[in-house]
């Protein structure tokens, strides 16, 4: 993840700006992910995983439900931020550093598409999972982001060619976001809703953020008992 190693620092200090401001404050989070994380997670103790946990913006939401936040990703500078808000691992999501079936909550939030190999993550996932254990997906929404997608015009957004092409790219409609210094992955919708089946997760809740047309689409899914 060296291209994130180059941008934490403005991730950090100038993306990030309306997701440190204050809970509950004005504008603090215009795409709904502190709601949805609230909604689809929930309640709960024990160690929650953050797949791709970055800076550890989403720290505080996770805590505020009584679970105990844990982090892994590969960017060194990015997890440079991380420190001071949970405990963290420099780890590849696809080879997580703990045992089988020990953990009772794993979140991802808004990193899907920096993963090529998804679907791999998402049975990782599932195989650190305890029985009964939740994993709650936050992403851009598959059918309304990507390069095919113009949101230049928030109340129009204009949807080209591509949306069923699996592919990489760095077209984005802003100079001012991650993908034209990042790059993004695209799934479909049912390429993502496939990962957590094929896994053998059990989907239960669905829940869509920002307005007036959805930039996150987020999955609620289960392991079943042993």
């Amino acid at each position: 993840m060296a291209a994130y190693d180059e941008i934490a620092d403005w991730y950090e200090n100038q993306f990030l700006t309306s997701r440190r401001l204050p809970l509950g404050a004005p504008g603090r989070d215009p795409l709904d992910i502190d709601r949805t994380i609230r909604q689809l997670l929930g309640e709960g103790v024990g160690v929650c995983l953050e797949i791709g946990c970055g800076t550890g913006i989403n720290a505080h939401v996770v805590r505020e439900l009584g679970w105990v936040p844990v982090g892994v990703d590969l960017s060194v500078g990015m997890l440079g931020h991380a420190l001071l808000r949970l405990p963290v691992a420099l780890a590849d999501a696809k080879r997580l550093p703990f045992r089988d079936s020990g953990i009772p909550a794993v979140v991802s939030v808004m990193v899907h598409t920096d993963m090529p190999g998804y679907p791999d993550i998402i049975q990782e996932a599932a195989r650190v999972l305890e029985p009964g254990g939740v994993l709650v997906h936050v992403g851009v929404h598959p059918c309304f982001c990507g390069g095919f997608a113009d949101r230049a015009d928030p109340e129009a957004v204009v949807v080209r060619r591509g949306y069923l092409d699996r592919h990489w790219t760095t077209d984005s409609w802003t100079d001012q976001g991650l993908r034209d210094k990042v790059g993004a992955a695209h799934w479909s919708m049912p390429e993502l809703l496939h990962a957590f089946l094929d896994a053998g997760l059990a989907v239960e809740r669905f829940a869509e953020g920002g307005s007036p047309t959805p930039m996150v689409f987020a999955v609620r899914a289960r392991r079943g008992p042993r």
